[in-house]
């Protein structure tokens, strides 16, 4: 008999050279990291919804990824931040270029009805900032 089962996506781990660069980037977007008292080399923080995020750097995650090497290149994957109104991701686009990020793409309306706007964090990986445009 065959049991199909349904995994349920709750965590996320960004690989990252630089914990403390990583964990003020994310500070701008609201996220709390904690340092694990077990390991310097490991944070997390929890979202609303039961949602989990990890910082682990490079050297922590290596020997459990045979033959992993740093990406280069265009980020693979974004990590999307929803804010409640336009002018917030414009602000918070501001915000981040003004603190030394890298972006990536300025705010525009999109045509699928959000105002977006995609920066780098520290390790290049992209952050996509949206919001809903409202409706006419």
């Amino acid at each position: 008999m065959e049991y199909l089962v349904t995994p349920t996506m709750n965590t996320i781990d960004i690989v990252v050279s630089d914990m403390e660069a990583a964990i003020a980037f994310y500070a701008h977007l609201g996220l709390d990291f904690k340092i694990d008292p077990h390991s310097p080399e490991h944070a997390a923080c929890d979202l609303p919804g039961g949602f989990h995020v990890m910082l682990d750097t490079e050297a922590f995650r290596t020997p459990f990824l045979p033959g992993w090497t740093r990406p280069t290149g265009g980020p693979r994957n974004l990590l999307c931040f929803e804010f409640p109104a336009p002018a917030e991701v414009d602000a918070k686009y501001a915000e981040l270029v003004q603190a030394g990020y890298r972006a990536l793409g300025e705010p525009f309306d999109a045509f699928w009805g959000m105002r977006y706007a995609t920066v780098l964090d520290p390790d290049g990986n992209g952050v996509d900032l949206y919001a809903a445009l409202p409706s006419m």
